[in-house]
């Protein structure tokens, strides 16, 4: 697959665990990485953090989540569940255009390893319909532990299943999939995308089933996409 040159990503609620580790390894992969936040000065000590692990050219800055999706070419959601209808209305009109990446799964509080789905059927259906026709939404990263993302390995044991509302935007998200050093899959329409969801309810029993953290899925029996 053919890398994307560098982009400007916008991470909406990058301060959290999953969003910490995307930016991290994005802006690790020569991309200009936007921390965005509710609160500008949390966000603005996340890109720091995360500035001190990385060569100094690398580019990370924290703002506001408006101001950092509205500078951004691509977006990447990754607020708890409860957060996500509030956080993608405010974000509506400035996100028209462009291609938002919802790592977001509609997990239950307490019962979190039970699969729960929304009304729409995944929260990235959900997230299509709030924005409208004018964004292209992408869904992947739900089956990633934090814990992987965070570390320092070139790639973790664990592949990333991609749905999106059009092949240019699966095309791109599976780019940055790679950047971030993982193998991904085209999973085809956003549809599918209640699976990659529910996967994660299930991996998170199975983690704590088995006491462990990293849990996670692996595709076999073709040719893995990133070794063509």
């Amino acid at each position: 697959m053919d890398e994307i040159t560098s982009i400007t990503i916008a991470i909406i609620g990058g301060t959290g665990r999953e969003g910490r580790g995307l930016a991290y390894r994005w802006a690790r992969a020569g991309h200009t990485v936007l921390i965005g936040s509710r609160d500008p000065a949390r966000a603005a000590e996340t890109a720091q953090d995360i500035h001190s692990r990385l060569p100094g050219g690398a580019k990370v800055q924290g703002m506001s989540n408006e101001q950092a999706v509205r500078l951004c070419q691509v977006s990447a959601l990754t607020v708890p569940y409860e957060a996500h209808r509030s956080t993608l209305e405010g974000l509506r009109e400035t996100l028209q255009g462009k291609l938002l990446i919802d790592v977001t799964v509609p997990l239950v509080p307490l019962k979190v390893t039970r699969v729960q789905m929304p009304p729409a059927g995944s929260a990235a259906q959900e997230a299509s319909q709030i924005l409208g026709e004018g964004v292209q939404v992408a869904a992947a990263f739900h089956n990633i532990s934090y814990k992987d993302l965070a570390e320092d390995t070139s790639e973790a044991d664990c592949d990333v299943l991609v749905t999106g509302t059009s092949k240019e935007a699966r095309q791109t998200t599976l780019s940055l999939v790679q950047a971030a050093g993982f193998t991904g899959w085209d999973a085809g329409p956003l549809e599918n995308s209640v699976v990659l969801e529910g996967l994660t309810s299930v991996l998170r029993g199975i983690n704590k089933k088995y006491g462990s953290n990293h849990a996670g899925i692996r595709i076999t029996g073709v040719a893995r996409p990133n070794d063509e």
